[in-house]
């Protein structure tokens, strides 16, 4: 099955874990920037109160893209 498509500005879940950034597999981040017709992303994490945990680029397999009816979950981010 194909992958949908990913654009700038799109939410994507991460499909595993990024523990350098404390980052788990689910954490909901905005693709910022598309690479190589959707091969890669630039994607950008944050808290709720707009801090920037990471932005990273990632291969298409590393994120997916959140359908219109899913449902989103916030989780206490572990001390640094």
């Amino acid at each position: 099955m194909k992958r949908a498509v990913l654009k700038d500005l799109d939410l994507a879940a991460l499909r595993e874990d990024l523990p350098a950034y404390g980052l788990i597999a689910g954490d909901i981040g905005t693709i910022v920037q598309v690479y190589a017709d959707g091969e890669a992303f630039e994607v950008e994490f944050v808290t709720t109160d707009g801090t920037t945990l990471a932005v990273e680029t990632l291969r298409a397999d590393q994120v997916d893209r959140l359908p219109s009816r899913h449902v989103l979950h916030a989780r206490k981010l572990a001390p640094a």
